[in-house]
């Protein structure tokens, strides 16, 4: 009994801390909580755990952010993202993980260098970011979430802080949506992991409240800063988990 607690105590910091760096850099929950998630769960539940930890998690952030969400972006994003979700959502059982998590580290990690070398080569028109909705949804389906994938090409249409922070929290909650309408149908999410995930919504908003305060006193080039770091950290992380 008392394993148990510190190890669902230990989930909970875990999704705290984790939904906290999601809120100011706008990504890295998922990626980071992934890992954490297969070891105590098992890798077919830990994707829909996650997920329900995550809808959490970027609804609090939409929430404390709502004034500043660019709603057009979000439904060009979404007219891409929602149909392609639910094809990787019925694709998770048989998906290759490891090689599309490795391919993943690396778009991250160029991505990076790219923005460095050309800053506005991100920058897509409203066809090409439909596209991108479909990218991520597709791969956020397969591995849990892929939010610092398309985090570039957010910054690449000027959103900075509380908007692209809101901006891009309310695409993914669209993808999380349609990815638990499809997991419940083909009954990866069950009531268990469900109330698992649900158990952990507390927690996920508490770390949200808290990265948005942190958020609110950073200066628009530490932001930036952040951001990138963080991708590089991610796309390192997802690389040597990809095997």
């Amino acid at each position: 009994m008392t394993h148990d607690l510190w190890l669902a105590t230990a989930v909970a910091a875990a999704c705290f801390a984790t939904a906290l760096l999601s809120a100011i850099a706008g990504f890295g929950g998922g990626v980071l909580l992934l890992p954490v998630f297969v070891a105590v769960f098992g890798a077919r539940d830990a994707v829909a755990v996650l997920t329900v930890a995550q809808l959490a998690s970027n609804g609090s952030r939409v929430w404390f952010n709502r004034d500043q969400v660019d709603r057009r972006l979000v439904a060009i994003f979404a007219s891409g993202a929602v149909p392609a979700a639910a094809a990787g959502a019925l694709l998770l059982s048989s998906a290759p993980l490891p090689a599309l998590t490795r391919v993943i580290g690396v778009f991250l990690l160029a991505m990076v260098v790219w923005r460095r070398i050309r800053p506005a080569a991100a920058r897509v028109g409203d066809r090409g970011f439909a596209v991108i909705g479909a990218g991520s949804g597709f791969g956020s389906a397969l591995v849990g979430s892929v939010g610092p994938m398309v985090a570039p090409f957010f910054l690449a249409r000027g959103l900075t802080r509380g908007a692209y922070i809101g901006t891009e929290a309310a695409s993914a909650v669209v993808m999380h949506v349609t990815k638990l309408i499809v997991f419940g149908a083909a009954a990866v999410l069950t009531w268990r992991t469900g109330l698992i995930g649900l158990a952990l919504a507390p927690a996920a908003a508490a770390g949200a409240w808290a990265g948005k305060k942190v958020l609110d006193r950073l200066p628009v080039d530490m932001f930036v800063v952040l951001v990138e770091i963080g991708l590089v950290v991610s796309g390192l992380l997802l690389l040597i988990t990809g095997g």
